[in-house]
């Protein structure tokens, strides 16, 4: 059962911080993110060397589910930004809120094409409005409904943009900080993943609810996402759970590279295996031969665990919909 618990946990930290991350258009490597949330949970892991990047977005995670109940300060924060920055070497500020003179924008989209969303207020108001932000976030605890005081905290924070860099990251992970306050036990949605998945409308409303004292329709976009994130979310643990019932009815019978190409199934699902998992796909994830991967694949559909269809080179696998 602890193992369960514990499998549950680093996917569903290691999805969001793969995901809060490619909102902002940085790709990570998602084996590399759940490994080092393995390492800062204290569980076994085989990887060794971890990328600035991933460390950082998996320190974020982990901050986040294991220090939810202190209250919000300037140093947390600071810290944060330290851990997700800290491979940026072109910023002059790291974990400090920004000084410069130049206009912060909000933007999205590739470099040459990105959309401008709006303008945050200058650096010397930042701290002042920090100050103002971090004692309301703290005292709007019992005085807030929960989904009412964390879209606010988001869109209060995003709206400041107080950091150089990492603003949206942060912005989330408050998110489930003020989610995980008002239950008092820590929060695991899919927020970030249910935000990639409609990013285009994420930013919409954001541009479309910072300026102004009425922002009634981002607290509705706002509960709807979180909604949707939470049924993700319990889909996740369904899956996890039939996972172990799969391994242990078949355990004993699948070799590694097997078990290797089932997790990443379950790791695609609901979606899917883009373009469906082919032998192709199973030589790029498991690095075995053409014969052998004929073999593993005959075997996973005749025990029931993979359905095919199509043929030859055509043939697509997929979890069986009666293991």
């Amino acid at each position: 059962m602890k193992d369960d618990k514990d499998e549950m946990t680093v996917h569903i930290l290691s999805t969001e911080g793969v995901k809060t991350a490619e909102i902002e258009g940085e790709i990570l490597n998602r084996d590399s993110v759940q490994s080092s949330i393995r390492r800062k949970l204290g569980l076994s892991t085989t990887r060794r060397s971890i990328e600035p990047g991933e460390a950082g977005v998996a320190e974020l995670m982990i901050a986040v589910y294991t220090k939810y109940d202190v209250p919000l300060t300037h140093k947390e924060l600071n810290h944060w930004n330290v851990e997700l920055m800290q491979e940026r070497t072109d910023l002059e500020h790291k974990g400090a809120y920004r000084i410069h003179a130049d206009p912060m924008q909000i933007v999205s989209g590739g470099l040459g094409r990105g959309k401008v969303h709006f303008e945050a207020l200058p650096s010397k108001n930042v701290t002042n409005e920090m100050k103002q932000f971090i004692i309301w976030f703290n005292d709007s605890l019992n005085t807030l409904p929960p989904l009412t005081r964390a879209g606010m905290a988001h869109l209060y924070s995003v709206s400041i943009h107080p950091y150089e860099d990492g603003n949206g990251r942060m912005a989330r992970a408050l998110v489930k900080k003020a989610l995980s306050q008002s239950t008092n036990a820590p929060a695991l949605s899919g927020l970030s993943r249910q935000i990639a998945t409609k990013k285009s409308s994420y930013y919409d409303a954001l541009e479309k609810n910072n300026q102004e004292l009425e922002i009634t329709d981002w607290l509705l976009y706002f509960a709807e996402t979180v909604i949707d994130a939470k049924e993700y979310t319990l889909m996740s643990v369904e899956r996890i759970a039939q996972k172990g019932v799969l391994y242990k009815k078949f355990g004993t019978e699948l070799n590694e590279r097997q078990k290797k190409v089932i997790n990443k199934l379950y790791e695609a699902e609901p979606e899917g295996f883009e373009g469906g998992l082919s032998a192709k796909n199973y030589i790029a994830i498991t690095k075995a031969s053409r014969a052998t991967t004929t073999r593993d694949l005959k075997k996973l559909v005749d025990l029931g665990i993979l359905q095919i269809s199509g043929t030859r080179r055509f043939a697509r696998y997929s979890l069986s919909e009666s293991r």
